[in-house]
């Protein structure tokens, strides 16, 4: 992937002018005039999976706002900055970005515990934050705009439905940080209110790569299927080390986050075939919109990409959404930016309508449930338009615009 980057590089460049791009979205120059967007995004490291394709979407974006005329009559150059899977790293580059290289919106951070060291910068210095990751809700802060979907999306729909397919015995494994340990407890909550029993939660740090003693406490506790909210490239062994005990055919499994690192293209067929997975993205998704966003894509990166991630398609609506609300304020001024995205700001792209929540500045959006077979999605379940109604349990920025915390919602 990353030769194939650098070769795509190099062609922008040499047809800068016939698809209007700014001189400085993909070098070094820098006109005068640009404005400037922060890329903090996992680029190496055991996140990088993730990492890359949200990139690859601040790139496509600014490429179409660009040959469209740009924003204020000016182009957008992304300065991206990589991570490397460190939180440290995060830090000092969230400070360059803000301090040095004066962005006028950050768009970025992967894991929860990556928002959450970048939040606090970008409020202190009044520079806007778009979160564009699937997380487990709670965010309030008028400073910060989260379009993943939150449990009270993907998981209330999702976790009834699947119950109802396979069953109401289930077995949960998680990544061991705030996401799969408040994901769990929201998996819990929903089986219990459906009739449901989570027989056992099985936390793992994110370097785990060996499986075999929780493979052996799955199967003797014989669940009806399992639910996965592991996290990573190490992860992936999880599922290997499945189908390799020949639990594959035998118990069932769904996720809320299997493919958000491409996991089902690094996996062979036979070892992801019929896992189920909640989100707001496929590639498959059969309207206009999605078929022009795919072919779009594939012409820019390649038909053979390996795969248009979730993650990567909540960044290009993302960034789609901020460039409208400057458009709408006709100014840069962060005050400015804020209320015209607190007006209710919307963006009709591949996923369907995708809208800000003023009291949250959280999305409403479609709800999908796929299924994967030979490494492509279709689609068994839609949910139209469902709103983050768990953040919008305990955040209510209208009223209380000076919020600024992540509650950890009751469950």
């Amino acid at each position: 992937m990353s030769m194939k980057r650098r070769d795509f590089l190099k062609t922008a460049l040499a047809s800068s002018a016939a698809i209007a791009l700014s001189p400085g979205l993909v070098g070094n120059a820098q006109a005068a005039t640009d404005i400037l967007v922060g890329s903090i995004h996992d680029l190496s490291g055991g996140l990088d999976a993730y990492g890359k394709p949200m990139q690859d979407a601040m790139v496509f974006a600014a490429e179409e706002i660009n040959a469209a005329g740009g924003l204020l009559g000016r182009q957008i150059k992304i300065v991206t900055k990589d991570p490397q899977s460190s939180m440290q790293q995060y830090a000092q580059l969230a400070q360059e970005l803000a301090l040095r290289d004066k962005v006028a919106v950050l768009h970025g951070g992967i894991t929860s515990a990556s928002r959450e060291v970048i939040r606090p910068i970008m409020r202190k210095t009044n520079t806007l934050y778009f979160y564009n990751t699937q997380y487990e809700g709670g965010v309030c802060d008028r400073n910060t705009f989260c379009t993943g979907q939150t449990p009270a999306q993907n998981l209330a729909t999702a976790v009834p439905d699947i119950m109802r397919r396979w069953g109401k015995k289930i077995y949960i494994v998680a990544a061991d940080y705030n996401y799969g340990q408040i994901v769990s407890q929201w998996v819990k909550k929903y089986a219990l209110e459906n009739g449901g029993n989570v027989l056992s939660i099985d936390y793992f740090p994110l370097d785990v790569t060996e499986f075999g003693p929780t493979v052996q406490k799955i199967q003797a506790a014989s669940p009806d299927f399992v639910f996965s909210a592991l996290v990573g490239g190490a992860h992936v062994s999880f599922y290997r080390q499945w189908a390799a005990a020949g639990l594959k055919g035998k118990i069932p499994m769904a996720s809320s986050t299997f493919s958000h690192g491409q996991e089902h293209i690094v996996l062979n067929a036979p070892e992801s075939d019929g896992i189920l997975v909640s989100g707001n993205y496929f590639p498959s998704i059969d309207n206009p919109a999605n078929k022009a966003f795919t072919a779009a894509w594939a012409k820019r990166f390649g038909a053979d990409y390996p795969y248009i991630t979730e993650l990567a398609a909540a960044t290009y609506q993302g960034m789609h959404l901020w460039a409208k609300s400057v458009s709408k304020a006709g100014t840069l001024d962060r005050a400015k930016v804020l209320e015209a995205l607190e007006s209710g700001m919307s963006f009709d792209g591949p996923t369907g309508r995708v809208s800000i929540d003023p009291a949250t500045h959280h999305c409403t959006m479609d709800i999908r449930l796929g299924e994967v077979k030979e490494k492509k999605w279709s689609i068994r379940e839609t949910w139209p338009q469902r709103a983050p109604l768990d953040t919008s349990s305990v955040c209510d920025l209208i009223k209380n615009p000076g919020e600024n915390q992540q509650f950890v919602i009751k469950i």
